[in-house]
């Protein structure tokens, strides 16, 4: 599946989070002996460091080539993902490895989690005008094309759509599809643009509510598989693809 969507974006990535209602105790016995456990089921996760927020990760080194795992731990949320996966069962081989270490060795359980989150980036490098590029292509014969192609409008300088929608009565499944421009006013007004990636994210969210019978191994299984569906079938076809022909375009 991730071959199928690499060849639609320049970089292809898929991330999980799992937020907490209470902070981590990240003491230096706990997160060695988790990051340990890790490091032995993924032998190239072996650079560590801590960022200067304190956030503390661990890594596969950028000489082991394009595709890379990584593992974040944040004081309300532990984090990791996978860059550039060979095919979305690399990606999951490591989201059962982290669920299923994490709560043993970190102490929490179901009591605990907040909401978790399977996130699937598309980044599309392009150097102009992120933003006109993305009113251009989406609010042209749009009611909102109004205001941001108007003739009062000499460049688009925010143009970010960020939807989302309950995929259950109950609201608790949910799923959120966001365009972010990384342009700056600064190169619309100079007309100097650098080359930058154009991202689209899409994010499925699963909100715990005490009465799930699957474990968090479980629950990641199934918000992937609802994942690869929307993008497969609403994502890269409704989004991705016009932008990315629409970058073609002014090549």
């Amino acid at each position: 599946m991730s071959e199928l969507f690499s060849t639609v974006c320049d970089d292809f990535y898929v991330s999980c989070r799992l937020f907490l209602k209470l902070d981590l105790a990240l003491e230096r016995e706990t997160v060695l002996h988790f990051f340990d456990r890790v490091r032995k089921a993924f032998p190239q996760m072996s650079k560590f460091r801590r960022r200067e927020d304190g956030c503390l990760i661990l890594e596969e080194d950028s000489g082991t080539g394009v595709a890379r795992r990584w593992l974040r731990l944040e004081p309300n949320s532990l984090r990791f993902g996978h860059f550039a996966p060979q095919d979305i069962q690399a990606m999951r081989a490591l989201s059962d490895a982290v669920l299923e270490y994490a709560p043993y060795h970190l102490t929490f359980s179901d009591i605990d989690y907040d909401h978790l989150e399977v996130i699937y980036g598309f980044d599309l490098e392009y150097r102009g005008n992120h933003d006109q590029l993305v009113a251009e292509t989406f609010w042209q014969d749009h009611p909102f094309g109004a205001f941001t192609l108007g003739d009062e409008s000499f460049h688009a300088i925010d143009s970010q759509p960020y939807l989302g929608i309950a995929l259950t009565p109950e609201c608790d499944l949910q799923a959120y599809i966001e365009t972010k421009s990384r342009t700056s006013t600064y190169e619309v007004r100079t007309d100097i643009y650098e080359l930058q990636p154009l991202s689209v994210f899409l994010t499925i969210r699963k909100y715990w509510t005490g009465d799930e019978t699957d474990g968090l191994k479980e629950l990641a299984a199934s918000l992937y598989d609802r994942a690869g569906a929307l993008a497969t079938d609403k994502v890269v076809p409704l989004v991705v693809n016009p932008l990315a022909h629409a970058i073609a375009s002014r090549l």
